[in-house]
């Protein structure tokens, strides 16, 4: 059944117009009044003071008028299901080049990320910033619902504004209230480092930041900056991964 993230309170029997994106691929899919789809609305664009009215979970929804722009669906019942990640880890990382930021969003999606940070550091490629920064937060925010969408995840991670790595770690707990508990890990392969397969199972739920450079490595000025701020080093063994790889094999051990 097709699964659509709708930003806007659910709850059985509310009729309501589906956002333009989802509406778009209704109609795409060529559904017509009477067809099921599933609703769900855990993300970032729709956040409520109220945990009553935020369930969780997703929603039977039945589509109840199609016009040229806007689709209309009726609410059914709600389901307790969940496919999150056991552990919530937030992930950190140093925009790579190209498209493979937005194949890293989509995979990360897939795999259970929590939140991403993008962050540009004195070996950056991509260097983002004003509104041209906006506008890809803006469309990587979009790829994240539809790989939510598509993999059954009901909750969309957050993708937070582009930051200089220097400015995001000196005001990681102020800026990311809700990771100041997390366990804050450095991929690195600095001497010490400790291998994140072996913390990953010994630690099973433990909510995590993770920190991941670009190709070539973050610079030895900025991980002693990241050791300073309480991160510490771990590795994934002998191999050196590109940079989205490395990110998305960290992702896999953690969840």
């Amino acid at each position: 059944m097709p699964r659509f993230f709708c930003p806007a309170p659910l709850h059985t029997g509310a009729v309501l117009e589906l956002p333009a994106g989802a509406a778009r691929h209704v109609q795409v899919l060529r559904l017509q009044p009477g067809d099921s789809i599933t609703l769900f609305n855990h993300g970032p664009h729709w956040e409520s003071g109220s945990a009553d009215s935020s369930p969780g979970g997703e929603f039977d929804a039945t589509v109840t008028q199609m016009g040229r722009s806007h689709v209309q669906v009726q609410v059914g019942a709600h389901r307790a299901v969940e496919r999150e990640a056991l552990r919530e880890v937030h992930l950190a990382v140093v925009m790579p080049a190209n498209e493979r930021m937005d194949w890293l969003v989509e995979k990360a999606t897939e795999l259970g990320v929590a939140s991403i940070q993008p962050l540009i550091s004195e070996r950056s490629v991509l260097r983002l910033a004003g509104e041209r920064a906006e506008k890809k937060v803006a469309h990587w925010q979009s790829v994240a619902v539809s790989a939510c969408e598509q993999c059954g995840g009901n909750r969309v991670p957050r993708i937070y504004p582009v930051a200089p790595l220097a400015q995001w770690l000196r005001g990681l707990a102020a800026s990311n209230a809700q990771e100041i508990d997390a366990v804050r890990l450095l991929l690195s392969l600095r001497e010490g480092s400790h291998p994140l397969r072996g913390w990953a199972t010994a630690n099973v739920t433990a909510p995590a930041v993770f920190l991941s450079g670009p190709e070539g490595g973050l610079s030895a000025t900025e991980e002693e900056a990241a050791v300073a701020s309480g991160f510490s080093a771990v590795s994934l063994g002998a191999r050196v991964l590109r940079a989205e790889t490395a990110a998305l094999t960290a992702l896999a051990l953690l969840a």
